[in-house]
């Protein structure tokens, strides 16, 4: 079973990289964020047409996030938990989309994350509206987490989490150090997500450096492979023991009016 995860970074405007990616690749669950649609914008007849059930939770122009399936979905919720509790919080953003799917090996339950920027962090960054809003969705990420992995199910909790987590995943890391995606607390509050019993698909079966997920459209970046690696793979110890290898689909990148990410596939045993 291939569970895929890709920043489209606009659902309408990548439709032809989209199609043609889910036609060559044949994931059987593909997490997608920033499609950039309010949910009855979504382009469905298209992949609907190659055999996807669909689930969106979108916003107009902005964030939003989708799970395709070639198996139907089940228990989704829209929204990370917790927002209720933020003080001053303003309405949500759509960042955060859960289901699961009946295998005939079991459940497996995904979800499809955007996890906010957080830049600019200013020159007081916990007085940074974006970063501290970042920080506080991570705490609430870590919460929901907890309350999943009691279940002892098949968790894959997939998506462009915008965390740098090594030097090694950015091709200039005295160059990106204090930036939102790659600052101590920002790997403080990923770590903690880990440590609370999530593997890292990309360590178990990679872990090599310069094997980047994104290439900014400025500067030459994908032609100089000035990269970073923000979308990752966590699983739930009943995920990585049936996982069985990891892939970046880089050549994505090349097509025409690409994303500026490309997918990350997690092969599973299910």
């Amino acid at each position: 079973m291939k569970i895929a995860t890709w920043n489209v970074n606009s659902i309408k405007a990548r439709m032809h990289a989209v199609t043609a990616w889910l036609e060559s690749a044949q994931p059987d669950i593909a997490c997608l964020q920033e499609i950039k649609t309010v949910d009855e914008g979504f382009p469905r007849m298209e992949i609907e047409s190659l055999g996807y059930n669909i689930i969106t939770h979108g916003q107009k122009s902005y964030n939003g996030v989708a799970i395709l399936s070639k198996l139907p979905l089940e228990d989704i919720r829209r929204g990370l938990p917790g927002q209720d509790l933020l003080e001053g919080a303003e309405e949500d953003q759509a960042r955060y989309l859960e289901a699961v799917v009946s295998t005939k090996r079991g459940a497996v339950r995904v979800a499809s994350i955007y996890l906010p920027n957080g830049n600019p962090v200013g020159e007081n960054p916990m007085e940074s509206p974006k970063y501290t809003y970042k920080l506080d969705w991570m705490k609430r990420l870590k919460a929901h987490a907890e309350t999943l992995l009691p279940l002892e199910e098949r968790l894959i909790l997939a998506g462009d989490y915008n965390v740098i987590p090594r030097p090694g995943d950015t091709h200039d890391p005295k160059g990106w150090w204090g930036d939102a995606l790659f600052r101590q607390e920002t790997l403080d509050a990923f770590h903690a997500l880990r440590n609370i019993g999530l593997y890292d698909m990309f360590d178990q079966f990679d872990g090599r450096d310069g094997q980047y997920t994104f290439w900014d459209y400025q500067g030459g970046a994908w032609q100089n492979n000035l990269g970073i690696r923000i979308d990752h793979l966590l699983c739930s110890p009943q995920a990585i023991d049936r996982a069985t290898g990891i892939q970046i689909d880089k050549h994505v990148r090349e097509g025409e009016k690409p994303s500026d990410h490309v997918p990350v596939i997690g092969m599973f045993d299910f």
